[in-house]
């Protein structure tokens, strides 16, 4: 049980529904293929991350980087404060190139959207909770189901735009709007949290 609420924590996290707003433009121009490509990769790649830093807990930081985590906090806030601002002007965040290799553009789905201060704290606090297997596990779920969610998006925005292409692309502009704000707050908060962390 404690388990699943582990894996649970770092799936609302990771929010493939507003991953998926994010990720709008790849939605948009890739294939069902070409966008499964992506998002596998891009989920492999940040699962890996997570399992490091599970196991390697708080202090990989400290002794690895020689930075502190306070400072990867406002350094994560200022780039979604970026991307927030952008977004809330155009309705969409547009910051991927379609065409080229996907193990390239999966690096850029992984890192800032997926690999983020919030999702890295999740996955510490997990490693700090259960045993190695049991942190890979969850970690393990967690990115099978962000994954399975979000490629389900992709099929059902794929049958939608077809028929409702003009009702899809004002759902998509408003709820990016929205998620815009949230993306500005959270990345705000974060910028408060690691200068609190430094003070």
């Amino acid at each position: 049980m404690d388990l699943i609420r582990s894996a649970s924590i770092l799936f609302v996290l990771l929010n493939p529904f507003l991953l998926s707003i994010y990720l709008i433009s790849l939605i948009r121009d890739l294939s069902l293929k070409e966008f499964m490509s992506v998002m596998i990769r891009a989920h492999i790649i940040s699962g890996i991350v997570f399992i490091i830093f599970a196991l390697a807990g708080e202090s990989v930081f400290e002794n690895v980087f020689s930075v502190r985590f306070a400072s990867f906090l406002i350094f994560g806030g200022i780039v979604f404060l970026l991307i927030g601002i952008r977004s809330i002007f155009s309705g969409q965040t547009v910051l991927f190139e379609t065409r080229g290799n996907p193990e390239h553009i999966a690096g850029s789905v992984a890192m800032p959207f997926m690999i983020a201060p919030g999702t890295l704290s999740a996955s510490i606090l997990i490693g700090s909770s259960h045993t190695r297997w049991d942190t890979a596990i969850a970690v393990i779920f967690a990115m099978l189901a962000s994954a399975i969610s979000i490629m389900l998006f992709k099929y059902i925005h794929d049958n939608l735009k077809t028929r409702h292409e003009s009702l899809l692309n004002r759902y998509v502009e408003v709820v990016g709007r929205v998620v815009a704000l949230f993306t500005g707050t959270y990345a705000t908060e974060m910028i408060i949290r690691g200068v609190e962390l430094i003070l």
